[in-house]
């Protein structure tokens, strides 16, 4: 079907609406970054009057940012690899085999998904404490008890969606690679898992990108030696002051990492979330 001029219009419109949508707060907050702060505390201006980058160099002294930095990325990334790692081997056995349990395990797996987190930040709170002060294992205000809490909303989710994936890859394959004598992990590693690499590498940017931006969970879970930069930039807020302009500038650059990340994956992100919703 030929398009009309009228459905080009409206779609142009759309677009461009959209476009606006999102490039002018990106544009507020570069120029604000680049502001002086008793600029961007006085009246709106489109640009600055006394352009500096001064904001970018004081972000890291007002606060701990490189810490904070830090703990995000050593927290995200374990918590990613490990939660792909269970991930791998759990969707591999729910797709390609029939055991007992099988059908409880799916739904429950599923049914995880249907829950707030914070129905789950009471009871992990005290089974930290409470297992710290039994054991003297520290888990409350510690990058591992961090990792764990994340684990506990990524994998459910990250095992869902391997398990469509996996359910999308032909089963003659496994049967090949039986024929030629390799038993059930060789076949997952050299066989299923090369075919999913668009799945796993969603799942991966998922897993990452959950505790990268989560709040709720860091803002009770950690202290100040343990604290991400979800909650880390809240101290940029003093009892006197709202350093704005600083606040902007440690937003770019905290999300330059995780922008270029995901548009080296995109390409696979976008093939490996098709995948294992639809097929």
């Amino acid at each position: 079907m030929r398009e009309t001029a009228g459905e080009r219009w409206g779609r142009r419109i759309v677009l461009t609406l959209l476009t606006l949508f999102v490039v002018i707060p990106l544009y507020v907050m570069v120029t604000s970054a680049a502001k002086p702060l008793q600029d961007v505390q006085n009246g709106f201006t489109w640009w600055p009057s006394r352009p500096t980058l001064q904001p970018f160099i004081d972000m890291w002294s007002t606060v701990p940012l490189a810490r904070y930095l830090v703990n995000s990325l050593v927290v995200s990334s374990i918590e990613a690899v490990c939660s792909v790692a269970v991930a791998i081997f759990a969707a591999f056995a729910v797709s390609r085999y029939r055991f007992r349990g099988r059908g409880v395990f799916s739904v429950t797996v599923l049914s995880t998904q249907m829950f707030p987190g914070i129905l789950f930040l009471l009871p992990l709170f005290l089974i930290y404490v409470n297992l710290g002060n039994a054991t003297g294992i520290e888990l409350y205000a510690s990058r591992t008890g961090l990792v764990i809490t994340y684990l506990t909303f990524s994998l459910p989710f990250s095992i869902w969606m391997l398990v469509g994936y996996f359910d999308s890859i032909p089963r003659g394959l496994d049967e090949a690679a039986q024929v030629d004598g390799a038993g059930p992990l060789r076949t997952l590693f050299q066989v299923i898992l090369p075919a999913a690499v668009p799945g796993v590498v969603a799942v991966t940017v998922y897993a990452f990108m959950t505790a990268w931006g989560e709040v709720l969970f860091a803002s009770v879970m950690t202290d100040e030696g343990s604290r991400t930069l979800a909650v880390g930039l809240q101290g940029y807020s003093t009892q006197f002051n709202v350093y704005w302009n600083q606040i902007m500038a440690a937003s770019l650059v905290v999300s330059i990492p995780v922008v270029v990340g995901f548009l080296a994956l995109q390409r696979y992100f976008v093939a490996g979330l098709t995948a294992g919703a639809v097929k």
